[in-house]
């Protein structure tokens, strides 16, 4: 799915080789804390970036929280942090993670959000979970940028900030040196995403598994807006979109899907609305992608091959679906997210 992105390499020198004498420093990531900050994105973003990983053998992040104030009430008066820098250490960073806050009518203080304008205006990587796309917005450093929120917020948000170019209904958005989570459960996404943008995709399927998170969603994943979670959840669609995910190299159809689930194509259409927020059709393409896009991280080269494994036919439709979807060219793809290495027993390459 898009990434509505314009990657600039804001990760660079993060990779090196195993055994490498001398390392690059690690990346700098702050995250600037403010009355009312929501404490589980605070979380996340400590347990992605903060949490030493000496088992994965690059240079991890320096990660550092910090306050204009020497004692923080966090949200609903949960409880006051202390001890964290002072906005100064905003000013080292190569990564800023801007605050948010459940009351999105609230601004951030004017200390915090100085430092958003200074961190822009050296270039910076921005960064906001949920509503701290108001702060990157009011902090007027998102104009003309593509930028999400959380869906309850979007139509106050494009009320507030019409200059923004907001993208609705969508996980999170990469407009290269600004990226924008939509919830909490999307912070994580988007943490594992620059992990893997800054470092590759092994790592960040490294971090996943400590996390036990799904490694890789898409930034245009939908939010699951209209529908709310049921009570007792509908698991009807589970056994054929099992079945399809195993048989992702046959030409399926829709009326292939159908039939499986015992259904007509009319009534798979509508579960499929209900339950997932999209069509059969896009869904099997989007499948058919994530399968290619793992097959590109692995190293395989044969975009003929690669087409034939994931039942998008050539390798013409390979690349129009994958740019479609994720903004790059298979090449492109394979160079920013394949392995670092040559061919290893462990990452056989591809023949």
């Amino acid at each position: 799915m898009p990434q509505e992105s314009s990657h600039d390499g804001a990760g660079r020198g993060l990779r090196v080789s195993p055994g490498r004498a001398q390392r690059p420093r690690p990346h700098r990531v702050v995250m600037i804390v403010d009355a009312g900050s929501n404490p589980f994105e605070m979380g996340i973003a400590t347990e992605i970036f903060g949490l030493r990983r000496p088992e994965l053998d690059v240079p991890w992040y320096d990660f550092t929280l910090c306050a204009a104030e020497p004692a923080v009430r966090m949200h609903a008066g949960m409880f006051t942090l202390s001890g964290v820098a002072g906005l100064e250490a905003a000013d080292q960073a190569d990564t800023i993670i801007v605050p948010n806050r459940p009351d999105p009518y609230v601004a951030p203080a004017p200390p915090a959000l100085a430092a958003i304008r200074r961190a822009a205006a050296r270039g910076a990587r921005l960064v906001s979970f949920c509503t701290g796309t108001f702060a990157l917005a009011a902090a007027g450093v998102l104009d003309g940028r593509r930028a999400t929120t959380h869906w309850r917020w979007a139509e106050l948000f494009a009320a507030r900030h019409p200059a923004v170019r907001l993208v609705p209904d969508v996980l999170f958005v990469d407009d290269g040196d600004v990226l924008t989570a939509a919830g909490s459960a999307a912070a994580l996404d988007l943490g594992l995403y620059l992990v893997r943008r800054d470092h590759g995709a092994e790592i960040a399927n490294a971090v996943s598994r400590r996390l036990v998170f799904a490694a890789h969603r898409e930034g245009g994943q939908r939010q699951f807006i209209e529908q709310p979670v049921p009570y007792v959840p509908d698991a009807s669609l589970a056994p054929v979109l099992a079945w399809a995910r195993e048989h992702l190299d046959r030409p399926l159809t829709v009326t292939d899907l159908a039939t499986r689930a015992a259904v007509s194509p009319a009534t798979l259409h509508r579960r499929f609305q209900r339950e997932l927020g999209t069509t059969p059709l896009a869904w099997l393409t989007a499948e058919r992608v994530t399968l290619a896009c793992r097959l590109l991280e692995r190293g395989e080269t044969r975009l003929e091959a690669i087409a034939r494994a994931t039942g998008l036919g050539t390798g013409a439709n390979l690349r129009i679906q994958l740019r479609r979807r994720t903004g790059l060219t298979p090449s492109a793809y394979r160079r920013r997210f394949g392995p670092a290495e040559g061919p290893t027993p462990d990452r056989p390459g591809p023949g």
